[in-house]
């Protein structure tokens, strides 16, 4: 069944309904949640959150359905997200004025054990940088790595222009090879 029948049964009074909606995506819009936010409990809230404004919206005949309705609930808990930032004063800038550090490439790993315990770790790491990013540049790194979203998708959720999301993604580019030019410095 569509996200958009589930919706007509549930305004119709099918609570199961909405309930399916939720599981169907509730994985995948948790984990952006938390990629973004980086709390378990406050994942949870904007989660909760978020359903809560769906439900709202969708009785007060607010969503008309043009086949994106992930995009659009991913959207509402993206300006949650953004509005528990600007109430923290959480958004930190780190400057990207030199853009020479080359690009490393990792090796396809072999499956042994050893190796794929070095990948993990590698790729932990990653995270790790991922998370020192600013807000804005870890956004588009999460919603085009781990969500393996479009570029012109990002810039639609994010509410920017292709253009910033591009340039979003530059500078998160830049910043993770300074982090990991400076971190391979203090090894």
């Amino acid at each position: 069944m569509s996200d958009q029948a589930l919706l007509d049964l549930y305004i119709q009074g099918r609570r199961e309904a909405f309930e399916e909606l939720v599981l169907r995506h509730q994985t995948k819009l948790y984990n952006y949640i938390l990629m973004m936010v980086r709390q378990p409990a406050l994942a949870e809230d904007i989660f909760q959150e978020t359903f809560v404004k769906v439900i709202r919206s969708v009785r007060e005949g607010k969503y008309y359905d043009d086949g994106k309705f992930f995009s659009w609930v991913t959207r509402i808990a993206h300006n949650l997200i953004i509005d528990h930032f600007r109430r923290e004063k959480k958004m930190k800038m780190i400057s990207s004025d030199n853009d020479d550090a080359p690009l490393t490439s990792v090796a396809v790993l072999a499956a042994s054990t050893e190796e794929d315990m070095v990948k993990n770790q590698m790729l932990k790491e990653v995270r790790n940088l991922i998370e020192h990013l600013p807000f804005e540049q870890r956004e588009v790194v999460i919603m085009r790595i781990y969500m393996d979203m479009s570029f012109k998708e990002i810039a639609d959720q994010t509410g920017v222009s292709l253009n910033t999301a591009l340039g979003r993604m530059r500078y998160a580019l830049i910043n993770l090879r300074k982090m990991l030019a400076q971190k391979t410095k203090s090894a």
